[in-house]
């Protein structure tokens, strides 16, 4: 039986949850319930209304915020203490390299997102040994 999880999405591009709604029915170790919001602010009212989240996942830019310095601090202090993860459409800005001063625990280019990625990351931060 599949491991339940909760996962939220926060990208300002509806597009993107379409596709990672369809890339994650394919994961086969976990039932995953996928959450999404286009905007951090509508993110942590969801938290705040007490929605189960096991990983967020949040989109490098997210306007009017500059990138994922000034977003994942606000969900860090709200007190979320579960894997946060950035995606990008590219991580060669320098500033990538420092991303887990941020609260940040993982990154990953939105090219590499595949079933196979999305199940490795689960169980890399959500299943414990």
């Amino acid at each position: 039986m599949p491991t339940p999880v909760h996962v939220l999405l926060i990208d300002d591009e509806p597009a993107e949850h379409v596709i990672l709604r369809r890339l994650m029915s394919k994961v086969q170790a976990f039932a995953i319930q996928l959450h999404y919001c286009e905007t951090i602010e509508s993110a942590l009212y969801l938290m705040d209304l007490g929605t189960p989240v096991s990983m967020v996942l949040v989109d490098n830019r997210l306007p009017p915020h500059g990138d994922f310095r000034e977003t994942v601090p606000q969900i860090r202090q709200k007190g979320f203490i579960g894997p946060v993860g950035v995606i990008s459409g590219s991580l060669d800005d320098a500033y990538f390299q420092s991303f887990q001063e941020y609260g940040v625990d993982f990154r990953l280019d939105k090219a590499e997102l595949d079933p196979t990625a999305i199940e490795f990351l689960l169980q890399e931060y959500l299943v414990k040994s």
